[in-house]
């Protein structure tokens, strides 16, 4: 049996992690010591480690807490893991497009501003984030 402390260093996350995991029904409630300490088996190690490697391919606590309600029913949890894992791999291409987009934004302000832009009273690096910002100061300051 594991002690909540025990439990958190062998998978790598904090005690209060764990507690919150508990209370949202992603691990069984713990059993109890006489004296209240909470303790766990070897399954909560097996269980904390899914958690850990569903959240490092991005998945969210409630998707997460779908597959294992699956398994905890004893079925294989495989099918709805490729939706989620398919969902998100479009919701990665599809920042990739908007970084994209930014990066190609930020090239431009780059050549655009600079200290050898600037003359007095005018700061193009200003007049372009005030736009960027939903301006519509083209006069300058």
């Amino acid at each position: 049996m594991l002690t909540v402390s025990k439990l958190a260093k062998m998978v790598g996350v904090g005690p209060d992690t764990i507690r919150y995991y508990e209370r949202e029904g992603l691990i069984p409630e713990a059993e109890r010591t006489e004296s209240g300490y909470r303790v766990y088996d070897e399954g909560a190690v097996r269980r904390l480690r899914f958690i850990r490697g569903s959240q490092r391919f991005g998945l969210r606590l409630k998707e997460i807490k779908g597959l294992l309600e699956v398994m905890d029913r004893g079925l294989c949890p495989c099918g709805h893991a490729s939706d989620l894992v398919t969902a998100r791999i479009a919701e990665i291409d599809q920042q990739i497009a908007e970084l994209r987009v930014l990066r190609g934004d930020l090239a431009r302000l780059s050549e655009d501003v600079g200290p050898d832009k600037c003359t007095p009273g005018v700061w193009p690096c200003e007049q372009e984030l005030i736009q960027v910002g939903g301006g519509e100061d083209d006069d300058g300051p």
